[in-house]
């Protein structure tokens, strides 16, 4: 067995958002996430089969979401559990340096 740590090897130079699967089951996927300033393409909305709770470990960002319509500033030990089809965006995250999210997808 190896002991891991979720801030060890965070890439310095992000183009796009840096998605790592830790564990998963046919029912359960969890993922590090690591953003530097990135942000949902503009128009898009994530529709998601599943259930995702998140958790902001460090960093700062603003998740938008619609119907109904609510905006939700993350900073860091904030949690929220996203249910099924409800659609969302990441409107901003911080540029100044990386925000790392803990990710477990569920049905």
């Amino acid at each position: 067995m190896e002991v891991n740590n979720i801030y060890d090897k965070i890439p310095t130079r992000l183009p796009d958002e840096f998605t790592e699967v830790l564990a998963g089951s046919p029912a359960v996927r969890i993922e590090r996430i690591i953003s530097w300033g990135q942000a949902s393409p503009g128009g898009f909305w994530y529709d998601q089969e599943g259930h995702e709770w998140v958790l902001l470990l460090k960093g700062k960002a603003v998740l938008q979401f619609r119907e109904p319509d609510e905006t939700l500033v993350l900073e860091p030990g904030a949690w929220i559990n996203i249910a099924a089809h409800r659609k969302h965006r990441v409107e901003w995250t911080d540029i100044s340096g990386e925000t790392v999210w803990l990710a477990v997808h569920y049905t």
